[in-house]
Parts: C-alpha cells; sequence; structure tokens
C-alpha cells in the first residue's frame, strides 16, 4: 500500500490509565492503533495473545476481535488512535476514490521501546486532539501520517543492515544521477546484482511505485522545479530531462500532476 494516496478520517484518540482491574473485548469497523507507555498485561487480537509491555504498539483492523486486560499490579496506560482511510488516487485530472477498503499490513504488535520520535508523534497526536483547539481535526491527520512515516522509518533502521533496501536506496541514487536520461530494469538488476523479478517486487513493496513508475515521478518532480524557476520554456525542460518527444512529456507530466505542463507553469508563475 502506498501511503502517499491514502486519506485518513480520525474518529477519536484516547489517553487513558487502569488504576484497575478491567477487561475489554469488542470488534470494531475501523482501523486502531494503540502504544503503550507503562503497565502489563494482555492483548489478545483475533486468534494471537501478545503480552501487554510498554513501548509495545499494536495495530488492530477493522473487523477484528480484540480484547485487552491489564494486570492489577501494575496499571496499564495505553494511547489509541481510532480511524478509517480511503485510497486517493489523482488520474488524469481527477480525483477517485477506490471502492475497496485500503489493506494496511503493519504487524499486530512490535516494539517501539527505542523509536522515540515516533512515541513522541504519538504523544503530539493525542495530545492534539484532546486539547480540540481550531484547526485539530486536521492537524490530527498530518500527525497521524507522520506517525505512520516514523514508525516505518523505525522499522527500516531496525532492518539495517538490510541488503534488499540498501539496493533500493542504491538505484534510487542512481535514477537521481541519471535524472536526464533513461533507464532499464535490466539495468538497475545488473546495478544491485538481483534478479529482475525480485528487485521489482522488492523495489515496489519499499517504495510503493513501480521502477519506472519512481523514475518518472522524480522527473516530473524536477519538472516542476524547473518550470518555477520561470526561465524554461516546456520543450525546453522536457529536452533537460530526457524526453525527446514534448507531446510525451506533457502527457507524463499531466497522468502524475493532474494537469499540464503549460497550466502547471500559468498557475504558478504568472499567478504568483
Amino acid at each position: 500500500m502506498n501511503i502517499n494516496q491514502l486519506f485518513f478520517h480520525i474518529h477519536y484518540c484516547n489517553m487513558r490509565k487502569w488504576e484497575h482491574p478491567r477487561h475489554i473485548a469488542r470488534t470494531l469497523t475501523h482501523h486502531t492503533l494503540l502504544l503503550v507507555t507503562e503497565g502489563s498485561g494482555s492483548i489478545t487480537i483475533g486468534d494471537k495473545n501478545h503480552a501487554l509491555q510498554s513501548g509495545m504498539l499494536y495495530y488492530v483492523g477493522p473487523g477484528t476481535f480484540h480484547s485487552l486486560e491489564p494486570h492489577s499490579s501494575q496499571p496499564a496506560g495505553v494511547l489509541t488512535v481510532h480511524f478509517s482511510c480511503s485510497r486517493v488516487i489523482l488520474n488524469d485530472g481527477r480525483w477517485e476514490i477506490a471502492e475497496e477498503e485500503p489493506a494496511l499490513h503493519p504487524a499486530p504488535a512490535q516494539s517501539l521501546k527505542d523509536a522515540y520520535a515516533a512515541q513522541d508523534m504519538f504523544h503530539k497526536l493525542v495530545e492534539c486532539w484532546n486539547a480540540k483547539l481550531p484547526g485539530y481535526e486536521f492537524m490530527s491527520k498530518i500527525l497521524l501520517q507522520q506517525l505512520f512515516v516514523a514508525i516505518a522509518q523505525h522499522l527500516k533502521k531496525q532492518r539495517q543492515p538490510d541488503a534488499a533496501s540498501l539496493k533500493v536506496d542504491k538505484i534510487i541514487q542512481h535514477m537521481h544521477d541519471k535524472i536526464d536520461g533513461k533507464i532499464t530494469l535490466g539495468e538497475m538488476s545488473e546495478l544491485v546484482r538481483l534478479s529482475p523479478a525480485y528487485l521489482s517486487r522488492t523495489f515496489k513493496e519499499t517504495t510503493g511505485y513501480s521502477l519506472i513508475e519512481f523514475f518518472n515521478k522524480l522527473k516530473i518532480d524536477k519538472a516542476k522545479e524547473l518550470l518555477v524557476e520561470g526561465e524554461r520554456k516546456v520543450k525546453e525542460v522536457a529536452r533537460e530531462l530526457g524526453y525527446a518527444d514534448e507531446f510525451y512529456f506533457s502527457r507524463m507530466f499531466k497522468k502524475i500532476e493532474g494537469v499540464s505542463p503549460s497550466e502547471f507553469y500559468s498557475k504558478n508563475v504568472h499567478d504568483i
């Protein structure tokens, strides 16, 4: 799942501490993230039981039964965010909402004990929601997105040195170096010594895009920078980024950005 395509709606956030034993068992229709800040106990998600420990993050998907039972000797404190999300796509200038429920794939239980950035982001999210200051719903959505990014970055660090992850980073750097040219799957697989099929799968799992989609996005991001400078015509930008056909470049630009290069130029240069 490409998180860049996700639109979040937060139902509510909580900050709780159970001073007395309490058993909670329920099935919800939305997503839930739960971070344990202190104490101990047990939590069941689906058919699997996990120890409730400080620094652990738990994910419960829609329609999944879960139960939580803090220990009486060590009252548990938790932060929770309950949310729904949809996949929103910009397709040829039109916004489209995917009908299917996005499948989020965080592990049901994972440790954030040393993930200070992620823990801090979770606290900021719950505090923002509970403060109810003007604009809190919008700010909370941004903080939820940042929380997902912080969790992903923490997991990436845990996997280091992950050979596949390092090779994806190497390919992205190569793409930047070849921004004015072309790449092929075969060339990239030779560069990092992975089979084309394995590389394709690994790259998409890591970035949310195929190799060529990601490279085209880098090119269009660079094209936007050059157009905003206001010193080049569309055909000059196309040529600088390795597009021999200005019209193909314009079609690719509109597919990714939703507007043509000339429309983007007019809106972002003349309308300043």
